[in-house]
């Protein structure tokens, strides 16, 4: 029998493959960002593991998808959970982004500690929003649902066997194979005429709408590896005469700690497609919607941490705006070096960062009883501190990359009331619970803290 796990890590590295094939510049940044990699690791050691294994690092992947409907994104949601997927977090890209980005996100992956270690694959998947009046007027919201309602993503075939994989938890081997074959075809670019007209009236809206409602079919939009100096990627990939996008979105270069998520990508490029003209006649032309994404992963913040990152972002807009002839990043350095504390220590003693606790063996026993509180704890040895990689995304960043690989910024009437969607409406859309990232930051903090104290013999658990 194949286990979720399993299934999970073969998908992944055969969606890969495939976009390798597709993309060839994809495969040129994953092995830039291996090398990069291994360069660290010489350079570095043990510290270039903190945040996660080698093996874990050079395996890891998120991929990118966009569907139209909440039926679609429901058919997703059960292929994901056949390969133990949750849904984590809801992002609203229509209000991150300055340009038309009509969509709201979600991301699938693994939650469990356990599961994040055997393969951490998540797919961060979008959904058109045609009910949003800013985007899409009464005609242009009805033309684009029958659209929609007109084509079928995901074989039935497929929807079965995920199912069945998702309540047993395993496939056998014959049915896993015929799993993977038939989810990595649905995400295959397809080969059938585009029509050119429709395809240019969502375009004129938003280049994200045409990639979503323009086509009968879904694709991965972008694949990511992770690296672990992506500065130095920047550099090498833009070397090897690869165009990267303006910048690395996220937060800056510093002295301190790597904290949550920081992002870039080679723009994205002219990929031969067969169009069909009002006529009828299919010729040959190009799309410009996929690229090549990169991603290094910090610590995850807390609540007030990350309040207290988002307050820093909009002191770097009020900066630059003011400063316009000043670099972005050295004013986000500045700021970040006075806001934020520079050691791992200092962000878990002042709340701001997320960390698992352990008890370290072996401590020399020198009468004392452990301290009730936890920075005392590791400061007098009694408990070790391991940052909790932040497995999620930035709303501001994903829309600056979506954006940033646009041609034109589309269209929006803000004259015109928001469609309202939020994480309990896409929690009902799916039938499952869309998790919060927070709560399942803090409950892995909070078990890991109480089995310290368990171990420890403590009253209570040490905070």
């Amino acid at each position: 029998m194949i286990g979720q796990w399993q299934l999970r890590a073969a998908f992944a590295q055969r969606l890969s493959d495939m976009y390798g094939r597709e993309v060839p510049a994809y495969t040129t940044l994953v092995d830039v960002s291996r090398e990069v990699n291994e360069d660290v690791l010489r350079a570095q050691g043990a510290d270039a593991e903190r945040l996660g294994s080698i093996g874990r690092v050079t395996a890891e992947r998120h991929g990118a998808i966009r569907v139209g409907t909440p039926a679609e994104l429901q058919q997703v949601a059960r292929i994901f959970g056949a390969l133990g997927m949750h849904p984590v977090g809801f992002y609203d890209l229509r209000e991150a982004a300055a340009s038309a980005v009509p969509v709201v996100s979600t991301a699938f992956r693994p939650v469990d500690g356990e599961e994040l270690a055997r393969n951490p694959f998540r797919v961060f998947t979008s959904l058109l929003t045609p009910a949003d009046p800013r985007f899409f007027d009464a005609d242009l919201r009805a033309r684009l649902e029958n659209f929609l309602a007109g084509r079928r993503l995901f074989p039935q075939e497929l929807l079965d066997l995920a199912d069945r994989a998702e309540a047993a938890g395993e496939l056998p081997e014959a049915d896993a194979e015929r799993f993977l074959q038939l989810a990595v075809q649905s995400f295959e670019l397809s080969t059938d005429p585009v029509d050119r007209a429709w395809y240019e009236t969502l375009e004129r809206v938003s280049a994200v709408a045409a990639d979503i409602g323009g086509v009968r079919s879904t694709h991965i939009n972008h694949l990511t590896p992770r690296v672990l100096d992506i500065d130095e990627l920047y550099r090498r990939m833009t070397e090897r005469g690869i165009e990267m996008i303006d910048t690395i979105q996220g937060p800056p270069r510093w002295k301190g700690p790597d904290v949550l998520l920081r992002q870039t990508s080679f723009r994205a490029l002219a990929e031969p497609r067969a169009l069909r003209t009002p006529d009828g006649e299919v010729i040959s032309g190009a799309l410009r919607v996929r690229f090549g994404e990169v991603e290094a992963r910090g610590i995850a913040l807390t609540r007030q941490g990350r309040a207290r990152y988002d307050a820093l972002l909009a002191r770097v807009d009020e900066e630059a705006a003011r400063r316009p002839d000043t670099d972005r990043a050295d004013l986000a350095r500045a700021l970040w070096a006075e806001e934020l504390p520079d050691t791992e220590q200092e962000l878990a003693a002042q709340g701001l960062a997320h960390f698992t606790y352990h008890l370290v063996p072996g401590r020399p026993d020198d009468g004392n009883r452990p301290p009730a509180g936890l920075r005392d704890l590791v400061a007098q040895g009694w408990a070790r501190a391991e940052p909790v990689v932040y497995e999620d995304f930035l709303p501001r960043s994903a829309a600056g990359i979506f954006q940033s690989n646009l041609s034109e910024e589309g269209t929006r009437n803000n004259d015109q009331e928001a469609a309202a969607y939020d994480s309990a409406w896409l929690s009902g859309v799916l039938g499952r619970e869309v998790l919060d990232p927070f709560d399942l930051y803090e409950e892995q903090q909070n078990r890991s803290l109480a089995q310290v104290a368990r171990a420890l013999g403590l009253d209570r658990t040490p905070r």
